[in-house]
């Protein structure tokens, strides 16, 4: 991983991560993610959405220690999950939810959620006519984008995206990486994407490559 240029947001200190069974996925591995877009790149099946399940605090680690804008994961594990905006919307839990109270329950403990930036994702991602309907109801890619909506209007200082253009219509791609990119202009907010693409559309800030060193 390239050092990052800024101050660190987001802290990996010799975080150790293997299932039963499996070759590790981290085994000792440390990093620093600083404001900006990081890119999570790795084959299909390289362990892209675990990590990024460990790093949001949802998966938990065998050894290691996380920290996000100072806040330990083992000492305040609640805090801390304030701290990171990471959701999978085709989560079943989400089904029998509107998409504007799945939206609500994705900003819960939230303060720095912007409303105008949401409403302005739901246009781009043309939701709009969805938003009262049911997440089972939705396709694919429409409860992908209530996910994005919700991740790209938070308040969060660190965002993680796990292959966010996947499903996405050109239209909805294209209003993804302008709202990545005002994200990446207020200070003191870092956007991990996992993709087992290159990212040409706006400037990384360092790359994560699959499997760690």
């Amino acid at each position: 991983m390239k050092p990052s240029p800024t101050s660190p947001i987001l802290q990996v200190q010799n975080l150790h991560f293997a299932y039963p069974d499996q070759p590790a996925l981290a085994n000792g591995w440390s990093a620093t993610v600083g404001e900006g877009v990081t890119l999570l790149y790795g084959d299909t099946g390289s362990g892209k959405s675990t990590l990024l399940r460990v790093l949001a605090g949802q998966q938990p680690a065998s050894a290691g220690q996380l920290r996000v804008a100072g806040v330990a994961l083992d000492a305040e594990p609640e805090a801390y999950r304030r701290q990171v905006f990471f959701c999978e919307p085709a989560a079943e839990a989400f089904d029998p939810l509107s998409v504007q109270a799945c939206t609500a329950l994705l900003g819960e403990g939230d303060g720095g959620f912007d409303k105008a930036e949401w409403q302005h994702l739901v246009e781009a991602f043309s939701l709009t006519p969805h938003l009262e309907k049911q997440m089972f109801m939705l396709s694919t890619g429409s409860r992908r984008k209530v996910g994005l909506a919700a991740a790209l209007a938070s308040g969060r200082p660190v965002v993680l995206l796990d292959d966010p253009v996947g499903a996405l219509d050109a239209r909805s791609i294209h209003g993804l990486w302008q709202a990545i990119e005002r994200r990446m202009a207020q200070p003191g907010r870092a956007v991990v994407v996992a993709s087992s693409e290159r990212i040409t559309e706006v400037p990384l800030a360092a790359c994560i490559e699959l499997p760690l060193g």
